[in-house]
C-alpha cells in the first residue's frame, strides 16, 4: 500500500469513529455559563445557605422583597429579612425548577414554581435553587421526568428559559424573549 493510500485509509476510519460526548452535567455547565447564567456549586446544604448570602450581599437585596411560589424558600427568605408578600414590585424570584437541560444550557419551570406568570412576568433578578440529579441531556427528557414526577395531573405552564443576557443584536428571533439576571446554585446529591 502506497504512503498515500494509507492517507486515505485513515481519514476514512476517523469519520467511522464513535464522536466523544461530553458527559451530561459538563455539557450543561459549558451551555448555561454560554447563555450569561451564573453557576454556583454547592457540596451541602450549608453551603448552599451561605452561597445564597453570598448572592444577596453582592447584590445588596437584604431587606428587599422577593417574589416565591414554593413554601420550601419561606424560611430561607425570612431568615434573611427578605419580604417574600406578594403586594409590591419585587426585586428578585426565587425558585425551584423541574430540570436543567444540558443540550442548550436552559432551566425547565411549570406552574409550580411560575403559577401562571409568564417568563417576561417575573422579576429580571432570579436565584434558582437545584439539584444535580435534575440534570438532563434535552428538553425531551426533562418532559419525561415532568411526566413521570406528575404523572396523574400534569402540571400547566410548562416553560424553558435560556437567555441570562441581553443580546447584543435585537432582531425577530429574539423577539419576546426577557433575559434575566440568573444565578443558578446547584447542590450535589448524587
Amino acid at each position: 500500500m502506497s504512503k498515500h493510500n494509507d492517507e486515505e485509509a485513515e481519514d476514512d476510519k476517523s469519520q467511522y469513529l464513535p464522536e466523544t460526548v461530553m458527559p451530561v452535567d459538563d455539557l450543561f455547565t459549558v451551555n448555561f455559563k454560554n447563555n450569561g447564567g451564573k453557576f454556583l456549586y454547592c457540596d451541602t446544604q450549608k453551603e448552599l445557605h451561605e452561597t445564597f448570602i453570598s448572592v444577596l450581599v453582592e447584590n445588596d437585596w437584604f431587606e428587599k422583597e422577593a417574589l416565591t411560589h414554593e413554601i420550601q424558600f419561606h424560611s430561607l427568605l425570612k431568615d434573611n429579612n427578605i419580604d417574600y408578600i406578594k403586594t409590591k414590585q419585587p426585586v428578585f424570584f426565587v425558585a425551584s425548577c423541574e430540570s436543567l437541560i444540558a443540550d442548550d444550557g436552559a432551566i425547565l419551570f411549570c406552574d409550580k414554581q411560575l403559577k401562571d406568570n409568564k417568563a417576561h412576568e417575573i422579576p429580571d433578578n432570579v436565584i434558582i435553587i437545584a439539584a444535580t440529579s435534575q440534570i438532563t441531556r434535552t428538553k425531551s427528557d426533562g418532559l419525561r421526568e415532568i411526566k413521570k414526577k406528575y404523572s396523574s395531573k400534569l402540571p400547566t405552564n410548562i416553560t424553558a428559559i435560556n437567555c441570562f443576557k441581553p443580546s447584543a443584536n435585537q432582531d425577530f428571533l429574539s423577539y419576546g424573549r426577557s433575559p434575566k439576571n440568573l444565578y443558578l446554585l446547584l447542590l450535589e446529591d448524587l
